[in-house]
């Protein structure tokens, strides 16, 4: 009989974890692809461009276009290329920033991205991810756009942050404290949705929370563990989204918006997703959202910006269909690239 002074204890840490696996540190991808001089200034310039349209210096309309997530970088190119004529054409008018989506968060299940899941096969190559990723960026910028990205992971900005003009926190996660404690340290002008259910005031709390310092636990360019200190984000703004009660993109949903922002001692920056429960995720209403916010533009509404989702084709497929359909939505319904061109047309108009 084993005594109860010699028996193993139980373990209590690490019962459901499978294993750990090491990925590269952020300096090490970095200086694998380094974002240079060239590159940083015309980063920059776009942060200040965008900066100043949502402060008002700058009349112009931010419109942030692309597909709903990457799953192909080639096609990613391939858009990109398309996108940069038009945006050329139409800069007096719009400041088009290319939306360049690596991590999906999800309701229940469901691929997560590039970044976890470069594949779509469940081997998740976090280490491939995290390179094709920022070499994709890196390619974008090289075209001459801007990128704009949704942060999830509270660690991932590390690796691809720098590259980046303008940023995102989901519905999901508009409400947490770990995403508004990383807006507060990004360099960048970040926008936070309001909830999934149509909650306005998590965005408000988002973005007043965001402005502020914070100190928290993080990880250094080395990998390493860190305390984070940061200065606050004072260039944060409200994306309208929708919610389970419906849309929120009219006049009405607008102005509370901003009623809400100056209650909160914050200016009235306001940018419309025309995609999601704005549209009921019909790609093909999406652009007659599109149509109505800029009636609402023309009537003095302030509204900052506009989101759309957008790739080469129309619609969505499953990640798991094989063969997939080049330039084709692998998550939610995006519109093609025609009806895109039309809508940024008129969006300009």
């Amino acid at each position: 009989m084993i005594s109860a002074q010699t028996a193993t204890p139980p373990a209590t840490s690490d019962r459901r974890i499978r294993s750990f696996s090491e990925i590269p540190s952020p300096h090490q991808v970095l200086a694998e692809f380094p974002l240079g001089p060239r590159r940083a200034e015309r980063v920059a310039r776009d942060r200040s461009e965008i900066a100043d349209i949502l402060a008002g210096r700058d009349n112009r309309l931010l419109v942030v276009v692309g597909p709903c997530s990457v799953h192909d970088p080639a096609a990613a190119l391939d858009y990109a290329s398309r996108l940069v004529r038009i945006a050329d054409e139409l800069r007096d008018k719009l400041k088009i920033v290319m939306r360049v989506y690596f991590e999906k968060p999800r309701t229940t299940i469901g691929w997560k991205g590039l970044i976890n899941d470069p594949d779509m096969d469940g081997t998740f190559d976090v280490r491939r991810g995290l390179r094709l990723a920022r070499q994709l960026l890196l390619d974008i910028v090289d075209i001459g756009l801007p990128v704009g990205c949704e942060f999830l992971e509270p660690t991932s900005p590390q690796y691809i942050a720098d590259a980046v003009a303008w940023g995102a926190i989901g519905a999901r996660t508009t409400e947490s404290q770990v995403h508004r404690q990383l807006a507060s340290g990004l360099s960048m002008p970040v926008g936070f949705k309001n909830g999934t259910d149509g909650n306005i005031q998590v965005a408000v709390d988002g973005v007043k929370a965001a402005a502020a310092q914070h100190v928290f636990f993080g990880m250094d360019d080395l990998g390493r563990g860190a305390l984070v200190s940061t200065a606050g984000n004072e260039e944060c703004h409200v994306i309208l989204r929708g919610g389970t009660d419906g849309p929120n993109c009219d006049a009405e949903s607008i102005d509370a918006t901003a009623a809400k922002l100056a209650a909160a001692g914050l200016p009235a920056r306001v940018v419309i997703d025309c995609s999601h429960a704005n549209s009921g995720k019909d790609h093909v209403r999406q652009a007659e959202v599109a149509a109505e916010i800029a009636q609402l533009v023309r009537d003095g509404s302030p509204i900052s910006g506009v989101m759309l989702e957008s790739f080469l084709v129309g619609g969505a497929q499953a990640p798991e269909a094989r063969p997939l359909t080049y330039g084709q939505s692998v998550t939610d319904k995006c519109m093609d690239w025609p009806t895109t061109e039309s809508v940024l047309r008129e969006l300009a108009r």
